[in-house]
Protein backbone atom coordinates (compact mmCIF):
# COMPACT_ATOMS: atom_id res chain seq x y z
CA UNK A 1 0.00 0.00 0.00
CA UNK A 2 1.10 3.48 -0.93
CA UNK A 3 2.88 5.12 2.21
CA UNK A 4 4.63 8.44 0.90
CA UNK A 5 2.69 12.04 -0.58
CA UNK A 6 3.83 11.21 -3.85
CA UNK A 7 2.74 7.58 -3.87
CA UNK A 8 -0.62 8.36 -2.42
CA UNK A 9 -0.71 11.60 -5.24
CA UNK A 10 -0.31 9.37 -7.41
CA UNK A 11 -2.97 6.46 -6.29
CA UNK A 12 -5.88 9.29 -5.46
CA UNK A 13 -5.37 10.90 -8.65
CA UNK A 14 -5.68 7.55 -9.91
CA UNK A 15 -8.76 6.98 -8.44
CA UNK A 16 -10.73 10.35 -9.27
CA UNK A 17 -9.93 9.42 -12.54
CA UNK A 18 -11.20 5.79 -12.59
CA UNK A 19 -14.38 7.50 -11.22
CA UNK A 20 -15.26 9.51 -13.71
CA UNK A 21 -14.19 7.08 -16.58
CA UNK A 22 -16.67 4.96 -14.69
CA UNK A 23 -19.25 7.74 -15.41
CA UNK A 24 -18.60 8.03 -19.04
CA UNK A 25 -18.53 4.70 -19.82
CA UNK A 26 -21.53 4.12 -17.58
CA UNK A 27 -23.70 6.76 -17.76
CA UNK A 28 -26.92 4.53 -16.21
CA UNK A 29 -25.27 3.98 -12.93
CA UNK A 30 -28.31 4.04 -10.10
CA UNK A 31 -26.52 3.15 -6.56
CA UNK A 32 -23.22 3.83 -5.33
CA UNK A 33 -22.04 2.25 -1.85
CA UNK A 34 -18.87 1.26 0.21
CA UNK A 35 -17.21 -2.16 -0.33
CA UNK A 36 -15.83 -3.14 3.36
CA UNK A 37 -12.15 -3.96 2.23
CA UNK A 38 -9.80 -2.63 5.19
CA UNK A 39 -6.79 -3.47 2.62
CA UNK A 40 -5.53 -3.32 -1.26
CA UNK A 41 -5.29 -7.63 -1.67
CA UNK A 42 -4.57 -7.08 -5.50
CA UNK A 43 -2.99 -4.73 -7.38
CA UNK A 44 -6.22 -3.36 -9.41
CA UNK A 45 -8.49 -0.35 -8.92
CA UNK A 46 -10.35 0.33 -5.62
CA UNK A 47 -13.60 1.50 -8.17
CA UNK A 48 -15.76 -1.85 -8.76
CA UNK A 49 -18.78 -1.41 -11.11
CA UNK A 50 -21.61 -4.40 -11.22
CA UNK A 51 -25.01 -4.17 -12.55
CA UNK A 52 -25.32 -0.11 -12.80
CA UNK A 53 -23.79 -0.26 -8.90
CA UNK A 54 -20.72 1.50 -8.38
CA UNK A 55 -18.57 0.43 -5.16
CA UNK A 56 -15.52 1.92 -3.77
CA UNK A 57 -13.28 -0.44 -1.61
CA UNK A 58 -13.17 1.32 1.59
CA UNK A 59 -9.41 1.11 2.03
CA UNK A 60 -8.62 3.73 -0.18
CA UNK A 61 -11.49 6.56 1.59
CA UNK A 62 -8.72 7.78 3.80
CA UNK A 63 -6.63 9.20 0.97
CA UNK A 64 -8.79 10.45 -1.24
CA UNK A 65 -11.49 12.26 0.88
CA UNK A 66 -8.42 14.31 2.65
CA UNK A 67 -7.10 14.66 -0.60
CA UNK A 68 -9.90 16.01 -2.64
CA UNK A 69 -10.85 17.70 0.28
CA UNK A 70 -7.64 19.63 0.58
CA UNK A 71 -7.50 20.37 -3.32
CA UNK A 72 -11.04 21.93 -3.70
CA UNK A 73 -10.27 24.10 -0.31
CA UNK A 74 -7.11 25.33 -1.84
CA UNK A 75 -8.96 26.29 -4.61
CA UNK A 76 -11.30 28.12 -3.14
CA UNK A 77 -8.66 29.80 -0.87
CA UNK A 78 -6.93 30.40 -4.79
CA UNK A 79 -3.85 29.26 -3.58
CA UNK A 80 -4.15 26.61 -6.53
CA UNK A 81 -5.72 26.46 -9.62
CA UNK A 82 -7.90 23.65 -11.12
CA UNK A 83 -9.73 23.69 -14.53
CA UNK A 84 -12.80 23.36 -14.89
CA UNK A 85 -13.15 19.56 -15.88
CA UNK A 86 -11.01 18.93 -12.90
CA UNK A 87 -13.65 20.66 -10.42
CA UNK A 88 -16.11 18.76 -12.10
CA UNK A 89 -14.14 15.39 -11.20
CA UNK A 90 -12.75 16.70 -7.66
CA UNK A 91 -16.19 17.97 -6.64
CA UNK A 92 -18.14 14.83 -7.98
CA UNK A 93 -15.46 12.31 -6.46
CA UNK A 94 -15.58 14.86 -2.44
CA UNK A 95 -19.73 14.91 -2.92
CA UNK A 96 -20.14 11.00 -3.69
CA UNK A 97 -17.75 10.63 -0.71
CA UNK A 98 -19.39 13.15 1.89
CA UNK A 99 -22.35 14.95 0.23
CA UNK A 100 -22.68 17.47 3.42
CA UNK A 101 -19.79 19.37 2.17
CA UNK A 102 -21.36 22.68 1.34
CA UNK A 103 -18.32 24.36 -0.62
CA UNK A 104 -18.30 21.32 -2.96
CA UNK A 105 -22.27 22.03 -3.88
CA UNK A 106 -21.43 26.14 -3.96
CA UNK A 107 -18.91 25.56 -6.68
CA UNK A 108 -20.77 23.26 -8.74
CA UNK A 109 -23.53 26.05 -8.20
CA UNK A 110 -20.52 28.35 -9.94
CA UNK A 111 -19.92 26.17 -12.71
CA UNK A 112 -23.69 25.57 -13.30
CA UNK A 113 -24.44 29.71 -13.32
CA UNK A 114 -21.45 30.04 -15.98
CA UNK A 115 -22.67 27.50 -17.83
CA UNK A 116 -19.99 24.84 -17.87
CA UNK A 117 -22.47 22.23 -16.52
CA UNK A 118 -25.63 20.82 -17.32
CA UNK A 119 -28.04 20.84 -14.51
CA UNK A 120 -29.44 17.58 -15.18
CA UNK A 121 -25.98 16.08 -14.52
CA UNK A 122 -26.65 18.10 -11.14
CA UNK A 123 -29.66 16.01 -10.15
CA UNK A 124 -28.26 13.00 -11.67
CA UNK A 125 -24.94 13.43 -8.91
CA UNK A 126 -27.56 14.29 -6.18
CA UNK A 127 -29.83 11.60 -6.76
CA UNK A 128 -26.63 9.03 -6.38
CA UNK A 129 -25.21 10.44 -3.54
CA UNK A 130 -28.66 10.08 -1.75
CA UNK A 131 -28.29 6.02 -2.39
CA UNK A 132 -25.77 6.11 -0.14
CA UNK A 133 -26.66 9.37 2.23
CA UNK A 134 -30.35 9.53 1.82
CA UNK A 135 -31.16 12.09 4.45
CA UNK A 136 -28.05 14.83 3.41
CA UNK A 137 -29.72 17.68 4.28
CA UNK A 138 -27.61 19.84 1.62
CA UNK A 139 -27.44 17.25 -1.08
CA UNK A 140 -31.78 18.17 -0.39
CA UNK A 141 -31.06 21.88 -0.49
CA UNK A 142 -28.71 22.08 -3.28
CA UNK A 143 -31.26 19.63 -5.41
CA UNK A 144 -33.95 22.49 -5.14
CA UNK A 145 -31.32 24.86 -5.92
CA UNK A 146 -31.06 23.31 -9.26
CA UNK A 147 -34.74 23.10 -9.78
CA UNK A 148 -34.83 26.10 -9.02
CA UNK A 149 -32.38 27.23 -11.74
CA UNK A 150 -34.48 25.27 -13.85
CA UNK A 151 -37.79 26.57 -13.54
CA UNK A 152 -36.21 30.33 -13.87
CA UNK A 153 -35.13 28.69 -17.81
CA UNK A 154 -38.56 27.49 -17.76
CA UNK A 155 -40.27 30.71 -17.35
CA UNK A 156 -37.87 32.58 -19.35
CA UNK A 157 -38.58 30.26 -22.28
CA UNK A 158 -42.33 30.86 -21.94
CA UNK A 159 -42.47 34.32 -21.34
CA UNK A 160 -40.36 34.18 -24.99
CA UNK A 161 -43.40 31.70 -26.27
CA UNK A 162 -45.82 34.46 -25.02
CA UNK A 163 -44.23 37.19 -26.83
CA UNK A 164 -44.38 35.13 -29.99
CA UNK A 165 -48.04 34.27 -29.08
CA UNK A 166 -48.62 37.92 -29.72
CA UNK A 167 -46.88 38.28 -32.39
CA UNK A 168 -48.91 35.86 -34.21
CA UNK A 169 -45.70 33.16 -34.47
CA UNK A 170 -46.52 30.90 -32.06
CA UNK A 171 -43.98 27.87 -31.13
CA UNK A 172 -46.11 24.97 -30.61
CA UNK A 173 -43.26 22.84 -30.11
CA UNK A 174 -41.71 24.55 -27.51
CA UNK A 175 -44.76 24.77 -25.22
CA UNK A 176 -45.09 21.15 -25.78
CA UNK A 177 -41.37 20.62 -24.63
CA UNK A 178 -41.66 22.69 -21.53
CA UNK A 179 -44.93 20.91 -20.27
CA UNK A 180 -43.51 17.01 -21.33
CA UNK A 181 -40.07 18.54 -19.59
CA UNK A 182 -42.16 19.79 -16.21
CA UNK A 183 -43.80 16.67 -15.85
CA UNK A 184 -41.12 14.49 -16.31
CA UNK A 185 -39.09 16.61 -13.66
CA UNK A 186 -42.16 16.05 -11.18
CA UNK A 187 -42.29 12.23 -12.11
CA UNK A 188 -38.50 11.90 -11.32
CA UNK A 189 -38.64 13.72 -8.35
CA UNK A 190 -41.11 11.66 -6.96
CA UNK A 191 -39.30 8.90 -7.40
CA UNK A 192 -35.97 10.16 -6.18
CA UNK A 193 -38.02 11.11 -2.75
CA UNK A 194 -40.11 8.01 -2.64
CA UNK A 195 -36.83 5.98 -2.81
CA UNK A 196 -35.10 7.76 -0.02
CA UNK A 197 -37.76 7.61 2.35
CA UNK A 198 -37.74 3.58 1.99
CA UNK A 199 -33.67 3.96 2.57
CA UNK A 200 -34.12 5.47 5.72
CA UNK A 201 -36.74 6.02 8.25
CA UNK A 202 -38.73 9.29 8.96
CA UNK A 203 -36.73 10.86 6.49
CA UNK A 204 -38.29 14.34 7.05
CA UNK A 205 -35.80 15.69 4.51
CA UNK A 206 -37.13 13.63 1.39
CA UNK A 207 -40.55 14.05 2.64
CA UNK A 208 -40.69 18.14 2.84
CA UNK A 209 -38.84 17.71 -0.20
CA UNK A 210 -41.70 16.08 -1.91
CA UNK A 211 -44.00 18.98 -0.43
CA UNK A 212 -42.01 21.79 -1.92
CA UNK A 213 -41.69 20.31 -5.55
CA UNK A 214 -45.71 20.42 -5.45
CA UNK A 215 -45.63 23.95 -4.05
CA UNK A 216 -43.40 25.10 -6.74
CA UNK A 217 -43.71 22.77 -9.41
CA UNK A 218 -47.45 21.63 -9.51
CA UNK A 219 -49.19 24.54 -7.44
CA UNK A 220 -52.94 24.29 -8.02
CA UNK A 221 -52.44 21.29 -10.33
CA UNK A 222 -55.50 19.07 -8.53
CA UNK A 223 -55.15 15.92 -10.79
CA UNK A 224 -51.18 16.13 -9.51
CA UNK A 225 -52.04 16.15 -5.40
CA UNK A 226 -55.00 13.91 -5.72
CA UNK A 227 -52.06 11.32 -7.88
CA UNK A 228 -49.89 11.85 -5.25
CA UNK A 229 -52.79 10.81 -2.59
CA UNK A 230 -53.24 7.68 -4.07
CA UNK A 231 -49.83 6.94 -4.78
CA UNK A 232 -48.59 7.17 -1.38
CA UNK A 233 -51.14 5.14 -0.25
CA UNK A 234 -49.41 1.66 -0.31
CA UNK A 235 -46.33 2.99 1.38
CA UNK A 236 -48.08 4.78 4.51
CA UNK A 237 -49.90 1.07 4.88
CA UNK A 238 -46.27 -0.47 4.87
CA UNK A 239 -44.84 2.58 7.39
CA UNK A 240 -47.35 2.52 9.99
CA UNK A 241 -45.00 3.52 12.51
CA UNK A 242 -43.45 6.84 10.10
CA UNK A 243 -45.36 9.96 10.79
CA UNK A 244 -43.18 11.54 7.77
CA UNK A 245 -45.83 9.64 5.02
CA UNK A 246 -49.02 10.62 7.24
CA UNK A 247 -47.54 14.45 7.40
CA UNK A 248 -47.74 13.66 4.10
CA UNK A 249 -50.87 12.90 3.30
CA UNK A 250 -52.59 15.32 5.20
CA UNK A 251 -50.52 18.37 3.88
CA UNK A 252 -52.16 16.92 0.19
CA UNK A 253 -55.63 16.75 1.45
CA UNK A 254 -55.20 19.95 3.28
CA UNK A 255 -54.11 21.01 -0.41
CA UNK A 256 -56.81 19.47 -2.03
CA UNK A 257 -59.57 21.09 0.13
CA UNK A 258 -58.53 24.10 -0.19
CA UNK A 259 -57.80 23.94 -4.12
CA UNK A 260 -61.54 22.46 -4.29
CA UNK A 261 -63.04 25.15 -1.78
CA UNK A 262 -61.88 27.84 -3.98
CA UNK A 263 -62.24 26.70 -7.25
CA UNK A 264 -65.05 28.26 -9.46
CA UNK A 265 -66.90 25.22 -11.15
CA UNK A 266 -67.87 22.35 -9.74
CA UNK A 267 -67.23 20.45 -12.73
CA UNK A 268 -63.81 21.23 -13.08
CA UNK A 269 -63.33 19.22 -9.52
CA UNK A 270 -64.74 16.27 -10.80
CA UNK A 271 -63.25 16.41 -14.23
CA UNK A 272 -59.81 16.61 -12.93
CA UNK A 273 -60.65 14.25 -10.47
CA UNK A 274 -60.54 11.18 -13.38
CA UNK A 275 -58.63 8.77 -11.60
CA UNK A 276 -55.16 7.07 -12.75
CA UNK A 277 -53.50 3.74 -12.07
CA UNK A 278 -50.95 4.76 -9.44
CA UNK A 279 -47.60 3.34 -8.63
CA UNK A 280 -46.48 4.05 -5.03
CA UNK A 281 -43.24 6.15 -6.32
CA UNK A 282 -44.58 8.08 -9.24
CA UNK A 283 -46.93 10.87 -11.19
CA UNK A 284 -48.72 8.21 -12.85
CA UNK A 285 -50.55 8.64 -16.19
CA UNK A 286 -54.28 7.93 -16.69
CA UNK A 287 -55.61 4.75 -16.27
CA UNK A 288 -58.44 2.59 -13.85
CA UNK A 289 -58.33 3.75 -9.94
CA UNK A 290 -56.44 1.43 -7.79
CA UNK A 291 -55.02 0.85 -3.70
CA UNK A 292 -59.29 1.55 -2.63
CA UNK A 293 -59.48 5.35 -3.45
CA UNK A 294 -62.88 6.31 -4.82
CA UNK A 295 -63.12 7.48 -8.46
CA UNK A 296 -65.13 10.79 -9.86
CA UNK A 297 -65.08 9.59 -12.92
CA UNK A 298 -68.50 10.68 -13.98
CA UNK A 299 -68.24 14.35 -14.50
CA UNK A 300 -72.14 15.48 -14.54
CA UNK A 301 -72.85 13.48 -11.07
CA UNK A 302 -69.63 14.87 -8.99
CA UNK A 303 -69.40 18.22 -7.97
CA UNK A 304 -67.06 19.46 -5.24
CA UNK A 305 -69.10 18.72 -2.06
CA UNK A 306 -69.09 14.89 -3.03
CA UNK A 307 -65.19 15.42 -3.79
CA UNK A 308 -64.63 16.60 -0.41
CA UNK A 309 -66.68 14.48 1.42
CA UNK A 310 -65.33 11.17 -0.21
CA UNK A 311 -61.76 12.55 0.20
CA UNK A 312 -62.67 12.53 3.74
CA UNK A 313 -64.14 9.46 3.71
CA UNK A 314 -61.20 7.97 2.25
CA UNK A 315 -59.05 8.63 4.78
CA UNK A 316 -60.75 7.66 7.77
CA UNK A 317 -61.70 4.46 6.27
CA UNK A 318 -57.91 4.15 5.38
CA UNK A 319 -57.09 5.11 8.99
CA UNK A 320 -59.56 2.76 10.45
CA UNK A 321 -58.21 -0.34 8.24
CA UNK A 322 -55.01 0.42 9.53
CA UNK A 323 -55.79 0.99 13.32
CA UNK A 324 -57.55 -2.03 13.34
CA UNK A 325 -54.87 -4.10 11.55
CA UNK A 326 -51.39 -3.08 13.10
CA UNK A 327 -52.82 -1.57 16.97
CA UNK A 328 -50.67 0.03 19.36
CA UNK A 329 -49.55 2.74 16.85
CA UNK A 330 -49.55 6.23 18.20
CA UNK A 331 -49.02 7.38 14.38
CA UNK A 332 -52.16 5.91 12.85
CA UNK A 333 -54.38 8.23 16.10
CA UNK A 334 -52.36 11.10 15.36
CA UNK A 335 -53.38 11.09 11.83
CA UNK A 336 -57.03 10.19 12.20
CA UNK A 337 -57.11 12.96 14.90
CA UNK A 338 -56.01 15.28 12.44
CA UNK A 339 -58.02 13.86 9.55
CA UNK A 340 -61.16 15.13 12.06
CA UNK A 341 -59.89 17.89 13.06
CA UNK A 342 -59.80 18.95 9.26
CA UNK A 343 -63.19 17.78 8.73
CA UNK A 344 -64.51 19.55 11.57
CA UNK A 345 -63.15 22.80 10.59
CA UNK A 346 -63.90 22.77 7.12
CA UNK A 347 -67.83 21.41 8.09
CA UNK A 348 -67.72 24.94 10.33
CA UNK A 349 -66.74 27.29 7.23
CA UNK A 350 -69.81 26.00 5.59
CA UNK A 351 -71.77 28.30 8.16
CA UNK A 352 -75.07 25.89 8.51
CA UNK A 353 -78.45 27.18 9.70
CA UNK A 354 -79.75 26.55 13.18
CA UNK A 355 -83.16 26.69 13.21
CA UNK A 356 -84.18 23.30 15.30
CA UNK A 357 -84.58 20.83 12.57
CA UNK A 358 -81.10 19.01 11.41
CA UNK A 359 -78.41 21.53 10.32
CA UNK A 360 -77.73 21.19 6.37
CA UNK A 361 -74.60 21.71 5.20
CA UNK A 362 -74.19 24.16 2.43
CA UNK A 363 -72.34 22.94 -0.90
CA UNK A 364 -69.44 24.91 -1.58
CA UNK A 365 -70.35 27.62 -3.96
CA UNK A 366 -73.56 28.55 -3.40
CA UNK A 367 -74.54 32.12 -2.30
CA UNK A 368 -73.38 33.19 0.96
CA UNK A 369 -74.28 36.47 2.53
CA UNK A 370 -71.99 36.32 5.27
CA UNK A 371 -69.10 35.97 2.83
CA UNK A 372 -68.25 32.49 4.14
CA UNK A 373 -67.45 31.47 0.96
CA UNK A 374 -64.01 32.78 0.63
CA UNK A 375 -62.37 31.75 3.65
CA UNK A 376 -60.63 28.23 3.58
CA UNK A 377 -59.84 25.37 5.60
CA UNK A 378 -56.85 27.01 7.19
CA UNK A 379 -58.74 30.03 9.08
CA UNK A 380 -57.70 30.03 13.06
CA UNK A 381 -60.94 32.09 14.40
CA UNK A 382 -63.99 29.30 14.58
CA UNK A 383 -67.91 30.57 14.15
CA UNK A 384 -69.83 31.99 17.23
CA UNK A 385 -72.80 30.04 15.61
CA UNK A 386 -73.55 27.01 17.52
CA UNK A 387 -73.60 23.69 15.39
CA UNK A 388 -74.31 20.06 16.49
CA UNK A 389 -71.60 18.17 14.94
CA UNK A 390 -73.38 14.70 15.63
CA UNK A 391 -76.52 15.58 13.08
CA UNK A 392 -75.68 16.53 9.57
CA UNK A 393 -77.48 16.09 6.46
CA UNK A 394 -77.03 16.58 2.38
CA UNK A 395 -78.52 19.27 0.34
CA UNK A 396 -81.70 17.36 -1.02
CA UNK A 397 -80.51 17.84 -4.47
CA UNK A 398 -77.33 15.20 -4.06
CA UNK A 399 -80.45 12.68 -3.77
CA UNK A 400 -80.09 13.03 -7.66
CA UNK A 401 -76.68 11.31 -7.38
CA UNK A 402 -77.69 8.71 -5.66
CA UNK A 403 -80.71 7.86 -7.82
CA UNK A 404 -77.77 7.88 -10.66
CA UNK A 405 -75.88 5.48 -8.93
CA UNK A 406 -73.86 7.75 -7.17
CA UNK A 407 -73.37 7.17 -3.54
CA UNK A 408 -72.30 9.54 -0.91
CA UNK A 409 -69.92 8.75 1.84
CA UNK A 410 -71.13 8.26 5.51
CA UNK A 411 -70.69 11.33 7.39
CA UNK A 412 -67.86 11.66 10.26
CA UNK A 413 -69.51 12.71 13.71
CA UNK A 414 -68.61 12.44 16.56
CA UNK A 415 -71.23 9.59 17.24
CA UNK A 416 -69.61 7.29 14.38
CA UNK A 417 -66.03 7.97 16.17
CA UNK A 418 -67.45 7.09 19.60
CA UNK A 419 -68.80 4.21 18.11
CA UNK A 420 -65.66 2.93 16.51
CA UNK A 421 -63.41 4.17 19.56
CA UNK A 422 -65.71 1.37 21.54
CA UNK A 423 -65.43 -0.90 19.16
CA UNK A 424 -61.35 -0.86 19.07
CA UNK A 425 -61.97 -1.07 23.19
CA UNK A 426 -63.97 -3.76 23.37
CA UNK A 427 -61.78 -5.85 20.75
CA UNK A 428 -58.41 -5.04 21.35
CA UNK A 429 -56.43 -6.49 24.16
CA UNK A 430 -53.21 -4.30 23.53
CA UNK A 431 -52.43 -1.87 26.13
CA UNK A 432 -51.10 0.79 24.21
CA UNK A 433 -53.98 0.47 21.88
CA UNK A 434 -56.52 1.21 24.45
CA UNK A 435 -54.37 3.79 25.77
CA UNK A 436 -54.29 6.02 22.19
CA UNK A 437 -57.83 5.06 22.21
CA UNK A 438 -59.19 6.46 25.18
CA UNK A 439 -57.17 9.51 24.31
CA UNK A 440 -58.52 10.30 21.26
CA UNK A 441 -61.38 9.71 22.72
CA UNK A 442 -60.77 12.79 25.42
CA UNK A 443 -59.79 14.97 22.77
CA UNK A 444 -63.24 14.26 21.19
CA UNK A 445 -64.99 15.37 24.18
CA UNK A 446 -63.38 18.11 24.95
CA UNK A 447 -61.64 19.88 22.07
CA UNK A 448 -63.90 19.31 19.47
CA UNK A 449 -67.24 19.07 21.04
CA UNK A 450 -65.93 22.63 23.22
CA UNK A 451 -65.59 24.10 19.58
CA UNK A 452 -69.28 22.88 18.31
Amino acid sequence: MAESKEEVDVLVQRVVKDISSAFKRHPNIDEIGLIQCPEARYNRSPIVLVENKLGVESWCVKFLLPYVHNKLLLYRQRKHWLDREALVDITCTLLLLNPDFTTAWNVRKELLQCGALNPERDLYLSKLALTKFPKSPETWIHRRWVLQHILHQFSAMAHKTQQQVEAEHPDADRTQFLSSHLDRLIHQEMKVCSDAACRYPSNYNAWSHRIWVLQHMAKGNIKVFHDELSSVHPWVSMHVSDHSGFHYRQFLLKELITELSQSPSSDSASTIFCSSQHQSDTVPSSGPQANGELSLADTESGDRLTTVLQLFYQETELCSDLIQSFPGHETLWSHRRHVYYLWHHWKLDQDPCSDGRENELKPLGTNDPGGSQGRNVDRHKHASVPMEVDRVSLPDHDSKRLRRGILLPNLLTIRNEHIFVNSVLNSCCNPEQKNFALAYKKWLDTVISAQS
